[in-house]
């Protein structure tokens, strides 16, 4: 880490400049949701983090940061650094858990309000040209897609793909996507126009190396790690199920043989993290963050 500042797309310093600041969330939302003009984002307060279901057998899941508008629409941010079709179905999951806990058990569904999921995803995950990074879906009628059922919207902004020069007329927006990806361990020198704005200004204050402890720099370090054993096991997953499926002839067989090794290795890579993580004193729900185990299963390591 030879810069000044430590890269915003980690969990940790995500999370703290998004999850613990609400003028910077919401200057976020209003700058990359597709929001209807006169319906700006005013204020925001911050929902927990924590998506638990009525059902204690169902998926408990974590979301990066969940808020409200007062007295309105439901907001989930969440940075995903590898894609895979497990977030995709993650991001459905928690947006319509979003939309049933709104109600209690006698609470008319007038009540509903609309939820919104955006996804920044420093991977490239869907299949479309090369310019096209922000991906915005809508429940649409399928013939007439003028006609939309208000309730469900979810926006995907592939970070790799991002060349400033795509959206001029949204200044906001280009600012923050190039905070997302200009910024790293190794920045020296910020960008006159992030310094400039209030905004970044103060985002990149918060990314300030100085202002972490030890502990934090630890669990900002093994993210790292973890992130980059599971790009590697999703590597290796599809070449062995590549591998596998040929051997098989098949291409069942070869779905069946990546989907396997991915799984097995990433599961392998998470516990490996988890262990050195746990050995170094890191508390147990910054794990589970990073890895995606359970308190039980790093308990066990």
């Amino acid at each position: 880490m030879k810069g000044k500042y430590l890269n915003p797309k980690a969990d940790l310093t995500f999370k703290k400049v998004f999850g613990e600041h609400e003028d910077l969330v919401m200057s976020l939302l209003n700058a990359l949701l597709p929001l209807d003009e006169g319906k700006r984002i005013e204020h925001v307060e911050y929902l927990s983090n924590e998506m638990v279901p009525e059902n204690p057998g169902k998926k408990n899941s974590i979301v990066d940061v969940r808020c409200k508008e007062t007295g309105g629409r439901h907001f989930i941010v969440e940075m995903q650094m590898n894609w895979n079709n497990e977030f995709e179905q993650r991001v459905i999951l928690n947006a319509s858990k979003a939309v049933i806990k709104q109600l209690g058990t006698s609470e008319d569904y007038s009540l509903l309000q609309p939820v919104y999921a955006l996804n920044l995803i420093n991977d490239v995950g869907f299949d479309a040209g090369p310019d096209e990074f922000y991906h915005d879906y809508a429940i649409v009628n399928v013939e007439h897609t003028d006609r939309i059922i208000e309730g469900l919207r979810f926006v995907f902004v592939e970070l790799p793909k991002f060349k400033p020069q795509s959206i001029k007329e949204k200044k906001m927006a280009v600012l923050w996507l190039r905070f997302l990806t200009e910024i790293s361990d190794d920045t020296s020198e910020v960008p006159t126009e992030l310094l400039e704005n209030p905004e970044t200004s103060k985002a990149l204050k918060i990314l300030e190396k100085s202002a972490y402890n030890e502990k934090e720099l630890n669990a900002y370090e093994y993210y790292w790690d973890a992130v980059y054993n599971e790009r590697g096991a999703i590597r290796h997953g599809y070449k062995q199920g590549m591998a596998q499926g040929m051997a098989q002839g098949m291409a069942q067989g070869m779905a069946q043989g990546m989907a396997q090794g991915m799984a097995q290795g990433m599961a392998q890579a998470n516990r490996e993290n988890a262990a050195k993580m746990k050995a170094k004193g890191i508390d147990f729900g910054t794990i589970a963050e990073v890895t995606g185990l359970s308190p039980e299963e790093i308990a066990s390591l």
